[in-house]
């Protein structure tokens, strides 16, 4: 394991049991490890994702805040720059952000057995749960490396990956 995902994940565990939530604990992480270069402010964006949107049990705020921590890096700094068909290539394309994007939540589901916090908590039937609060936090420190994995694998590989399944039917 790297240094930057062990660093990453310890700052995770840290973060959750301090009290931040799942997308605030990852993307904190992410920026106290160094793995992303952004104002500690900016973690106020993923204040809204716990519990899956405001505990309404939607996406994982753990996915959320690791999408948000590897968009920074990799994500389109000026996404109107250049010709219409340019700017959809960069999205669409080979290379394209979002065969690379794409990757995540697949990953996250594969490893997880789902991506809604609903259904990664369906077994608690108390939100203040001991053993619920170890699953996220389970959860939110191995989004915090898978994060770190894929900012490496991006600036490594690029945007080149096969699309899994997508709303586009894009291969």
């Amino acid at each position: 394991m790297s240094e930057l995902k062990e660093k990453a994940r310890e700052a995770a565990r840290n973060n959750f049991r301090g009290g931040a939530n799942c997308a605030e604990s990852v993307l904190l992480a992410l920026i106290e490890s160094g793995a992303v270069d952004l104002p500690p402010e900016t973690v106020a964006m993923a204040t809204a994702f716990g519990g899956g949107i405001g505990l309404t049990g939607g996406v994982c705020g753990a996915l959320v805040g690791a999408v948000l921590g590897v968009s920074a890096v990799h994500g389109r700094k000026k996404p109107l720059e250049g010709t219409q068909q340019e700017i959809i290539d960069q999205l669409y394309g080979n290379p394209g952000r979002y065969r690379f994007f794409n990757q995540i939540p697949h990953l996250f589901e594969e490893k997880f057995g789902a991506c809604t916090c609903a259904e990664l908590n369906k077994d608690y039937s108390e939100w203040f749960n001991k053993d619920r609060f170890r699953n996220c936090m389970n959860i939110t420190i191995e989004a915090a490396g898978m994060a770190v994995d894929f900012i490496e694998q991006g600036q490594q590989e690029g945007y080149t990956q096969p699309f899994g399944k997508n709303l586009a039917k894009k291969e």
